[in-house]
């Protein structure tokens, strides 16, 4: 018996000891644990174009801030000759010093920075504040459509939300950024005089299994419109767009008479 309790003691104080000494390991990737500290000292401060002068970015702390203020901050720290921003983003080191910084963009193009200490420049970063961007105001529509003698009333609103949209953009000095935007809720409301025949909120989450997961992760619902009326109903066509491009999905919408709704995918 003191045989097996002295094992179960032992097995208790393994246990313990590798609890321990789990919870003092340094969490993050393999080049995170092992970042270079002096290279961060070295790169805090605002940084320019050495040819045109322009504002890339600041480095503050273990933080990144980009001076167009539609860029999210994202963490940064370099291991080797690598500086890494944000979860993937990583750019190739040609030259760094205290005021020099040369790496490779993503598009392969060498980034010539120097350190600028203009007081000026400083107060471009003050805020540190990211506006998050709304594609639409609240927009209204109404119209009026005849179809085998009889009028009907089609009303769309447009309302952005407070739900967040993450994209990842390449901006004008060939760095990967994440700009956030809003959402939008799209309502549909269809009146045959005072008959309500259909009204129904639209929200992104609907179509996810109708589109490709990665444009959906990074699209906002951004408008409906009005097609046409047939014999089957109503026709509205629904747009999800990444933001910045030129990428759309159309999915059509019909509502009959009575107030059923079907959707199909018509267009990339």
């Amino acid at each position: 018996m003191n045989g097996t309790k002295n094992y179960g003691m032992i097995m208790t104080l393994l246990l313990l000891m590798a609890v321990v000494a789990g919870c003092g390991q340094k969490t993050g990737t393999p080049e995170q644990r092992k970042e270079s500290s002096a290279a961060k000292a070295l790169l805090q401060g605002v940084w320019i174009d050495e040819e045109s002068e322009t504002l890339v970015f600041k480095m503050e702390g273990d933080s990144v801030y980009y001076p167009d203020f539609t860029s999210m901050p994202a963490y940064f720290w370099v291991y080797g000759d690598t500086l890494y921003i944000g979860s993937s983003a990583r750019y190739h080191i040609e030259k760094h010093t205290e005021h020099l910084l040369w790496f490779t963009s993503n598009d392969g193009e060498l980034v010539k920075l120097v350190k600028d200490d203009g007081e000026a420049d400083k107060e471009a970063f003050n805020n540190n504040q990211t506006q998050i961007l709304s594609l639409t105001d609240v927009l209204k529509k109404d119209t009026v459509v005849s179809y085998e003698g009889e009028r009907y009333h089609i009303y769309i609103a447009v309302n952005p939300t407070k739900y967040k949209v993450s994209r990842q953009t390449i901006n004008d000095d060939g760095l990967e950024v994440e700009n956030v935007y809003y959402d939008n809720i799209i309502h549909l409301s269809i009146f045959k005089g005072n008959q309500q025949l259909f009204s129904r909120d639209f929200r992104k989450k609907q179509y996810e299994q109708r589109l490709p997961a990665q444009f959906f992760g990074q699209a906002v619902l951004n408008n409906m419109e009005y097609d046409k009326i047939d014999a089957n109903g109503f026709h509205m066509n629904a747009s999800l767009c990444s933001p910045g491009d030129a990428i759309c999905y159309l999915l059509e919408h019909v509502i009959s008479f009575d107030g059923k709704l079907s959707t199909q995918l018509l267009e990339y």
